[in-house]
This record gives C-alpha cells, sequence and structure tokens, in this order.
C-alpha cells in the first residue's frame, strides 16, 4: 500500500521540483542581466545599448531562423546558436512571467 502511494507522488513531485527548478533559475538570469545592464549603463551607455541591441538582434535573427519555412540543405552553425538561443529565452520569458521577483 505504502510503496503504491509513494509511486503515485513520484511523478507529481519531480514535475513540481522541475517547475521550481526551472522558475528560480529564469528569475536568476532576469535578474542577473537587469543587473548587468544597469552596471554597464554606469559605466558606458553607449556600449550597454550597443551590446542590448546586438543581442536582441542576435534573438531576432534566432526567432526567424526557428520559424521560417524549411529548407533544403543545411542549416549553418550560427543560425542554430541563434535558433537554440531564441528557443531558450523564449523558455525563460515563459517562466520569469510569472515570477514574482519584482
Amino acid at each position: 500500500m505504502i510503496r503504491g502511494v509513494g509511486s503515485f507522488l513520484k511523478e507529481p513531485l519531480g514535475e513540481l521540483a522541475g517547475e521550481v527548478v526551472l522558475t528560480v533559475v529564469a528569475c536568476l538570469v532576469v535578474a542577473g542581466l537587469a543587473l548587468a545592464f544597469v552596471w554597464g549603463w554606469e559605466r558606458s551607455p553607449l556600449v550597454a545599448g550597443g551590446v542590448g541591441g546586438a543581442l536582441l538582434a542576435f534573438l531576432g535573427y534566432g526567432g526567424w531562423e526557428l520559424f521560417r519555412p524549411a529548407r533544403p540543405g543545411r542549416r549553418g552553425r550560427l543560425a542554430g546558436v541563434a535558433a537554440a538561443t531564441f528557443a531558450v529565452a523564449a523558455l525563460f520569458v515563459t517562466y520569469a512571467w510569472s515570477c514574482n521577483c519584482s
């Protein structure tokens, strides 16, 4: 009887722990990026704005590569990295959206 209850609770508790870990990591990444941007802005607003713009352009390129129609041939490494970065950023934004760390 106890083993049946333990195996029944094992999956939901594992999923709950995974959700908590992802949410905490997403909140820490968002806080770290905000602190890095503020620190960079204090040092040099031009460089901080340039790096932020380059990061947004890279994420935009990743989203374009991820959602455009597939073409025959091999996707380049930069396109693959950009698409993976976009997917991870979208996952973090989804989890950070529900974060109450403001």
